[in-house]
Parts: structure tokens; C-alpha cells; sequence
């Protein structure tokens, strides 16, 4: 395994040599969370301070450095942005030193036009160049003036760079980034490329470095990760890759965002029933269950496929929880088109689904399309398909109830976790859960494994109050725990894991990875 040296940079400084502070707000996917993690490795290797690592009574009003990595595909980004950009206008009056930088898919899309709009931003730069805002930040300093630079190719691949985890425990691994799809809703593939592919060793030697650093839960990354292998010609290569996953020692849990149903084939679904530590859950997009709009939408799948494929899923991985997307309003789509959608929806038995009301992107295909449908019908239509899925998860989450369950601990997911003196965390198949602890036995840390058994399954999450009622109860300790507390002892910090240096690129491998595993290359 080699790794990327990284030279020593001077320290970034404000007044009275005081280090300068920085601040990355994160909208949209989690492609866009794994790339912010590297602008704060960047931002923290060239000598700047996490605003929210110091005190409380010492922070500054506003950042000297503040990143927005911004997201194009959710509904009124632009107003959002911009909205953001002009509240922080007066913090940039009175500290005329103070930086703003754009960056991520917004940036990549509207380029030098957030500059005209908002003449106070310092950087905008691409998906393509999230390496260079270090750089960025010091030629619009000392030129005093505004630095765009947006590359229409993937300069470097993001695992080059430095990485400022969020969680101590569970990481975000890139498989790949692109998309070689042509949805006519969506406008990524054009901002982000086409796709390509990391060698499988590379993968797998991050995973490996990460686990060592008390990792127990990885999540796989990429615009359709099932189409993984592409680059090098091997259309088995997601699933390799994820029975490799199953031969890293401590690696507990290994998930994975997002497949695409045309390409979805059953050598991935036979790799997660035989992987122990592959999670019996998925993501499956469905945007629509008219074969008619899903034609529209250039979705290369039809209803009939897609719940085969869930079928499936569930003959081999029968307590997998499936979850989705799915758009209402799509241009052209009818009344019966909608029935469609509710139809595979009641069949396929989600255990959630994200949903979105459509909306005009400029510049994607639908933009364009006739037979725009009214905003009052897509409400209405939305409000229904809300009420659907919301009986379909409460029966899925009723049905889980006596059943045990081992929770990933997290730090906090419950807003009323206080209020309940509850715990908070993710069973195997992803759904939350909240769960009692005895008095006077072991609390667990974030990071850590805990048994309990369901005694109540809402709408949205799970309730384990087995502990308290005299059932089971059982806490595990893990080196994600240990990787935790070990951040609480220090002495100062905003409890993230320390920077980790970049690893290799991408490209062609070596060599084809051999069945059952990927071997290191």
C-alpha cells in the first residue's frame, strides 16, 4: 500500500498569529458529505482551525474561511445558496479579510455567474478540483479578486486527498465517481463525468487502513456502484468486491450508495446473502412504477423488472429492509401513471423511501418536456403517496417488533434522546433505533454494539425498551468505542478522528480481480 506524502504547509494565520478558522457547510448527497471531509483535510493540512474545535466563548462571530459545498439536483438550491451567500455578506464587510468559497455541484453549474450575482465570494471551483481550494483561498488573497477555476474532467480522484473524518467509527469509502446514465430529470452526470473506477487493492487497502484506525463500519460510494468495473471490463467486479469486504478482520459492517436498477444483477444479491458482514439493507430507486414515465425518464427498466428484483432480494436476504427514491409530477405523468407508482410501492414494501415533489432542472432533458403537470396536482398526488408509505413502513416496523436487534451506537439520532433518557443508534438492516438502559448497568459509547429486543415499532424508527423491562440487554465494546472515547480524552477538539493522508488514484488495474475476493493490486 503507498500513500501520498503531503509537504509541510505554513500554518494559515490571522491577526496576532492567531490560526485562521475555517467552516464547511454541506448541502445535498452523501457524495457531497465524503467530499467535504476532504476540504476540511485540506483546509486543516494547510494550517487552518475547525471553527467548532474551540471554545465556545472564543469562537468568532463567522469563520475567516467559510466553504459551501453546494448540491444542484434539491428543489430551490439556487435560492438556498444565495440566501446563505447574502447573510453572510455583513460578516464580510466588517472582516473584509474573511474568505467565501463555492464549491460542489452548483458551482460546477452556474460557475462564474455566483460571482456576478454575489461579488463578495472569494472561490468557486468544480467537483472536478476540490484539490486546489487551498490554493484557490491564497491567489484571491493576494490578487485580491474573485478565483474561479472549474475543470470539465476529474483532476484528481477525491481519495488523493487529505481526509478529516466526521465520525471516529464508521467511514465513507469512494468506489467511484461519475455516472454514465442519462436520466432526463437529472442533471449529475453532467456535473460530475462519466464514470470511473478505483483499482479494487486500492479499496481495499483504504478499508484495511481505516479499520486499523478503529473503523467497524464502511459505506461504499458511488453514482451507481453496481456498474463498478466498467473501467476495466469486469461486470462481476461489485460483487468481488464486497465478498473481499467480507475478508477484512474487524470490519463489522459494510454498506453501500446507490445501485441502479438496470444494472442490478443477482451476483450482488447472492455476495450480500453470503457476506457476513455485508448489512441486509438497500437502497433501490424506483422514481416511478409507470413503465410509461420510466421510459420518459430513460430509467432502462421497467415495473416488472424492478420487482423482481426486490423479490429477489427478500428470497435470499428475507429481513432485508429496501428502501428508495421516487419523483411525483414527472412530466406527462397521469392519474393512472400515479396508480402505477402506488401499485409497486404497496408491493415492494419499503421500509422508508425518500420522496420528491418534481421540479424544473434547467438544463436536464424534462426541463423541456410538455405536459409540465400543475403544482396542485403534484401536491395532491405527493400527500397521498406520503400517506401510503408511511402505513407500509409502520407495518414494517410493527412486524419487527420482539424481535432482537443489534445497534450500531451513535452519539445522538433522537431529537428527544434526552427527553427519554434514551440511546440512539442503527440496527444491522439500517433502522433506527432508541433503546432504554438499565440503571446501573454498562452504557455503551458511540462506536459500540448493543443487543436489545423491539418492544414497539413506530412510523419512523424502532423502540427497544427490552433493557428496562427486564429483557435483554447486552453491550459489546468495539474498537469503533475505543477510537471514540480515545477523541473525548483529548485535550482540546471538535471530537473528529485526526487527518489521514490521501491514497491512490484511479485507473486501469493491473490485473482483473479474481473471483471469490478482490486480492490487493
Amino acid at each position: 500500500m503507498t500513500t501520498q506524502n503531503i509537504a509541510p504547509t505554513p500554518v494559515a494565520t490571522g491577526p496576532v498569529g492567531s490560526p485562521r478558522t475555517y467552516d464547511v457547510r454541506t448541502h445535498g448527497c452523501q457524495m457531497n458529505v465524503h467530499d467535504s471531509e476532504r476540504l476540511a483535510g485540506l483546509l486543516e493540512t494547510a494550517g487552518y482551525v475547525d471553527l467548532a474545535s474551540l471554545p465556545a466563548g472564543e469562537r468568532p462571530e463567522a469563520a475567516d474561511v467559510v466553504v459551501f459545498n453546494t448540491c444542484a439536483v434539491r428543489e430551490n438550491a439556487d435560492n438556498k445558496l444565495y440566501g446563505n451567500l447574502g447573510q453572510l455578506r455583513p460578516a464580510k464587510q466588517k472582516n473584509p479579510d474573511m474568505q467565501i468559497a463555492v464549491g460542489g455541484c452548483m458551482a460546477q453549474k452556474d460557475r462564474g455567474t455566483i460571482v456576478e450575482r454575489a461579488p463578495w465570494v472569494d472561490v468557486v471551483f468544480g467537483t472536478h478540483n476540490i484539490g486546489s481550494l487551498p490554493a484557490l483561498l491564497d491567489r484571491a488573497a493576494h490578487n485580491r479578486r474573485a478565483e474561479v477555476e472549474i475543470l470539465e474532467s476529474l483532476e484528481v480522484f477525491p481519495s488523493t486527498l487529505p481526509t478529516r473524518r466526521d465520525s471516529a467509527y464508521s467511514a465513507w469509502v469512494s468506489i467511484s465517481v461519475g455516472c454514465n446514465n442519462t436520466c432526463t430529470f437529472c442533471i449529475v452526470p453532467s456535473l460530475r463525468g462519466k464514470e470511473q473506477d478505483r483499482r479494487p487493492g486500492e479499496i481495499l487497502a483504504e478499508i484495511e487502513a481505516l479499520v486499523a484506525q478503529g473503523v467497524v463500519e464502511v459505506t461504499l460510494l458511488g453514482q451507481n456502484v453496481n456498474t463498478y468495473g466498467v473501467e476495466f471490463g469486469d461486470r462481476l467486479a461489485f460483487g468481488k468486491l464486497l465478498r473481499a469486504c467480507g475478508e477484512i478482520e474487524g470490519l463489522e459492517r459494510v454498506r453501500f450508495t446507490s445501485p441502479h436498477p438496470a444494472a442490478f444483477t443477482e451476483d450482488v444479491i447472492l455476495a450480500m446473502a453470503e457476506t457476513p458482514n455485508v448489512m441486509p439493507s438497500l437502497h433501490m430507486p424506483l422514481q416511478s412504477g409507470s413503465d410509461k414515465v420510466l421510459k420518459d425518464m430513460r430509467r432502462s427498466y421497467r415495473s416488472t423488472k424492478f420487482l423482481g428484483i426486490i423479490d429477489n432480494v427478500r428470497q435470499h436476504i428475507p429481513d432485508a429492509a429496501i428502501t428508495t427514491d421516487i419523483i411525483v409530477g414527472f412530466p406527462g405523468e397521469t392519474e393512472e401513471d400515479f396508480q402505477g407508482t402506488l401499485d409497486v410501492v404497496r408491493e415492494s414494501r419499503f421500509s422508508s423511501a425518500f420522496t420528491f415533489q418534481y421540479s424544473i432542472r434547467p438544463g436536464t432533458p424534462a426541463a423541456t418536456m410538455a405536459d409540465q403537470v400543475p403544482k396542485q396536482v403534484v401536491q395532491e398526488r405527493f400527500e397521498r403517496l406520503i400517506a401510503l408509505q408511511e402505513e407500509v413502513s409502520w407495518a414494517g416496523n410493527r412486524a419487527v417488533e420482539g424481535r432482537e436487534v443489534e445497534v450500531l451506537v451513535a452519539p445522538s439520532e433522537g431529537r428527544k434522546d434526552l427527553e427519554t433518557k434514551r440511546l440512539s443508534g442503527r440496527a444491522r438492516d439500517n433502522r433506527l433505533v432508541h433503546f432504554a438502559v438499565p440503571e446501573g448497568a454498562e452504557v455503551p459509547r458511540p462506536g459500540d454494539m448493543v443487543t436489545v429486543r423491539v418492544t414497539y415499532g413506530a412510523p419512523h424508527h424502532l423502540v427497544a425498551d427490552s433493557g428496562v423491562e427486564g429483557g435483554t440487554y447486552a453491550v459489546r465494546r468495539t474498537p469503533g468505542g475505543d477510537a471514540w472515547a480515545a477523541l473525548q480524552d483529548a485535550p482540546q477538539g471538535t471530537g473528529k478522528p485526526a487527518v489521514s493522508l490521501g491514497m491512490p488514484s484511479v485507473g486501469r488495474p493491473d490485473a482483473a480481480p479474481a473471483a471469490p475476493g478482490c486480492s490487493v493490486v
